[in-house]
């Protein structure tokens, strides 16, 4: 469909086919969710993403679509209600629907880019509302009379997720609304659109007047204990741009969760952490490290006790060592720790990534098991 083909109405019909849906849509909708579940969606919209590596057109042609055992696991109730059952979320109960930030909206389950938000108005309607999509081909269309009248359901191409609907009451230059779901969508702002594979969508937003700020990419891998904690609390530091849990450091090629667990294997739970060095030095996420884990605790972290679970810097290079030889004694000679850091420094062998279920474990279950927290020290 060409945005241009469609020609819009008069201003009446907004209004009276917004007022008609939103009442039918009050009880018509069996799949309709709460404000709850709204919030729980928008938590585990992260774990949703359907690769951690950056997204790619040429990929996508080879990409298959997850069972729906999987996608039950990876989605929340609500977003797999919308994408899979053609749900609706509530109006104005939703995470997008008056939100303002620069960057562009992709499909929660393949990431294929759907919208901008150099293309988002304010409707009125309590949904996301754009007046065309990002990419024109993105987006498949259907009829849909399940309320009584002709409406246009939109689909994406690849995921064949359900959003939501276009109508020909939006504003120029398009004249259409393509009125959207939050839940089938997933936000990446302006600062990341090169680091997760849309820098091709980039130049638009510097033609608008807006700053896209250059990428650089280095790797870190280090071990502090249960990666699940060592995650949740990395992945929060400005600078890094993205993690993944894993098994490093022994001999066993390709171990799992159950290896470690046997012992003998000599690896560490351990957390590969990609980061921009414009924005954060190896020597400043080394100091992060010290604080969100004991290093004085020999081959323990809370509760845990094992090899599996010691303190090691997997130095990727000369520089790497040098710099982490440092930081470590400079730590140790602070005294913020009142016993001796016994953190192992050692050349980085294999890292072989950890079970899928292991990934951004405490972003899809908030309540699971922690030992990691930010220590404050006194200088």
């Amino acid at each position: 469909m060409q945005a241009s083909t469609r020609k819009p109405k008069r201003a009446l019909r907004l209004v009276i086919l917004t007022a008609i849906g939103a009442a039918l849509l009050s009880w018509a909708y069996s799949s309709r969710v709460s404000a709850d579940e709204a919030a729980d969606a928008m938590r585990k919209a992260a774990a949703a993403q359907a690769a951690r590596t950056p997204w790619s057109l040429a990929a996508m042609e080879t990409w298959q679509k997850p069972s729906a055992d999987e996608l039950k696991e990876r989605l929340s109730d609500l977003q797999y209600r919308v994408t899979q059952e053609e749900g609706t979320e509530r109006p104005f109960q939703n995470t997008y629907w008056d939100h303002k930030e620069a960057g562009i909206y992709v499909d929660i389950i393949s990431a294929e880019p759907l919208f901008s938000s150099l293309h988002k108005f304010k409707s009125g309607t309590g949904w996301p509302s754009f007046y065309r999509p990002l990419v024109e081909t993105a987006l498949a269309e259907h009829d849909d009379q399940k309320l009584g009248y002709l409406r246009t359901e939109l689909r994406s191409r690849y995921a064949d997720s359900h959003l939501g609907h276009v109508f020909d009451d939006g504003p120029e230059p398009t004249g259409l609304r393509y009125c959207i779901n939050s839940a089938a969508l997933r936000f990446v702002p302006l600062e990341r659109l090169v680091v997760e594979g849309y820098g091709d969508f980039a130049q638009a937003f510097r033609d608008a007047g807006l700053e896209v700020p250059e990428v650089q990419r280095a790797t870190a891998l280090l071990a502090g204990g249960c990666f699940w904690g060592m995650e949740d609390l990395i992945r929060e530091i400005p600078g890094v741009l993205d993690t993944e849990v894993g098994y490093s450091g022994g001999t066993l090629a390709d171990p799992s969760y159950k290896d470690l667990s046997n012992g003998g294997s000599g690896h560490a739970e351990a957390l590969q952490i990609v980061f921009d060095p414009g924005q954060l030095s190896y020597a400043e996420l080394l100091d992060w490290f010290f604080r969100i884990h004991d290093p004085t605790s020999q081959d323990r972290q809370g509760n845990d006790r094992g090899r599996q679970y010691r303190s090691a810097i997997f130095v990727l290079d000369a520089e790497q060592r040098q710099t982490a030889e440092r930081v470590k004694k400079e730590w140790d000679a602070s005294g913020r720790w009142q016993a001796p850091i016994v953190t192992e420094i050692s050349d980085a062998g294999a890292f072989w990534p950890a079970e899928g279920y292991h990934q951004d474990y405490l972003e899809k279950n908030p309540g699971g098991y922690t030992c990691h927290f930010l220590r404050e020290f006194e200088d």
